[in-house]
């Protein structure tokens, strides 16, 4: 199995700053199997995210793409768009399961706007920003994330 983890930060993306968020998930996957083909930072920026996801989707290079940050109510947060603008399908149990289990440690969540899909056989799930909410969102929701993976590959 394959993954890609991007964070969307355009800041960090400037700076050439590295994602806390993308390292803790990227050692999960690892854990389970993934082997992490990409990972990085990328612009805050609809187009250029929503290239990149089907780039790896339609080349077959991953499996799985995850994405941390913008992913909120500001303009700026183009996490979900670029995903449902590259996705054939939506999974939006995902995302409303990660809700709902952060929804026990902040009522913050009920602003978040992530989202999850498929294009072609590539799984497509945007996660929070902060290291700890990506790590606890991914935590929760990994064994299905790997069934549907599995899944699609066979």
């Amino acid at each position: 199995m394959k993954a890609a983890i991007f964070t969307l930060d355009t800041g960090m993306y400037k700076a050439k700053e590295e994602s806390p968020a993308a390292a803790v998930l990227k050692r999960m996957l690892v854990q389970v199997g993934f082997e992490v083909k990409a990972a990085g930072v990328l612009p805050q920026e609809k187009a250029i995210a929503a290239s990149v996801f089907c780039r790896l989707a339609d080349t077959k290079a991953v499996d799985l793409i995850l994405t941390t940050g913008a992913c909120g109510y500001r303009e700026k947060d183009c996490a979900p768009d670029a995903l449902m603008a590259s996705a054939d399908r939506l999974l939006p149990g995902i995302p409303e399961a990660v809700r709902a289990y952060t929804l026990r440690y902040t009522k913050k969540v009920i602003l978040d706007r992530s989202a999850a899909g498929i294009r072609n056989k590539t799984l497509i799930v945007n996660l929070p920003d902060s290291a700890k909410a990506a790590k606890e969102g991914l935590e929760y929701i990994l064994p299905e994330l790997v069934q549907v993976v599995e899944t699609m590959q066979v």
